[in-house]
């Protein structure tokens, strides 16, 4: 069985997310695949992505992974990064577009002019470079990671959660944004890990060995019946 397959639509440098996971898993069977039953197979997946959402989605949906990946983020320790994060909303302004309905809630442009904070340092977008992120709630994955500890991001949107319980950490940039959520077997960041040198690879770590599936194979199965792969859209639960 693949450990982790690193779900591959087309977007993004997936091979520096694959060396970063090889270094922290050095035996672990790792592959980058746009194969859905691969991605269903595996023991763990990995969402990364840069690029425009309205173009990710539709390079999944090319791909016929949306329906892989729904699977994956209700049945097994599924890691989100960047756009891999945002897909999973309700809708993002980028074109007007649903996204996957996972995560209740919007992704949002940052201003298009550069705005300035209380002590009027302007801030520009792309919001590109390093930036505090601070932890929210406790949970395996910032395991040895201090909190307000730095990560790399590049990103012109920002998730807007319709529930606080579901934010893991949030950044400022130039106002307090949510940077990750968390629920049951599902992590996603806006941060880039395979970029952020020791906190990002002691998170991938953490991923690696994470085990959130200590609860009922029957939670995991009225979660299947209730949202059907192929025929109904996922709702929102964070």
């Amino acid at each position: 069985m693949i450990d982790i397959a690193i779900v591959d639509y087309g977007m993004g440098n997936l091979r520096s997310v694959s060396k970063a996971l090889e270094h922290v898993a050095p035996t672990a069977s790792i592959v980058i695949t746009d194969d859905p039953e691969v991605v269903r197979k595996a023991g763990r997946v990995v969402v990364p992505g840069q690029g425009a959402m309205p173009d990710c989605l539709r390079e999944l949906d090319k791909r016929g992974l949306r329906g892989a990946v729904r699977y994956a983020a209700m049945s097994k320790p599924f890691l989100g990064i960047c756009i891999g994060l945002q897909m999973l909303c309700d809708s993002s302004e980028e074109g007007n577009v649903e996204g996957l309905g996972i995560v209740a809630g919007t992704v949002r442009r940052f201003p298009s002019a550069a705005v300035a904070d209380i002590s009027g340092q302007r801030f520009k977008v792309p919001h590109m470079g390093w930036n505090q992120v601070h932890q929210t709630i406790e949970h395996p994955l910032w395991k040895d990671i201090p909190s307000d500890a730095r990560f790399y991001f590049v990103h012109s949107y920002y998730v807007e959660t319709a529930n606080p319980e579901s934010t893991a950490a949030t950044t400022n940039y130039p106002f307090s944004f949510t940077s990750a959520v968390a629920r049951d077997n599902i992590f996603a960041v806006q941060f880039h890990p395979e970029k952020s040198h020791d906190a990002g690879l002691a998170l991938l770590n953490n991923f690696v060995r994470w085990e959130p599936f200590q609860f009922q194979e029957g939670i995991i199965k009225s979660r299947r019946d209730l949202f059907p792969l192929q025929t109904s859209k996922l709702t929102s639960t964070l």
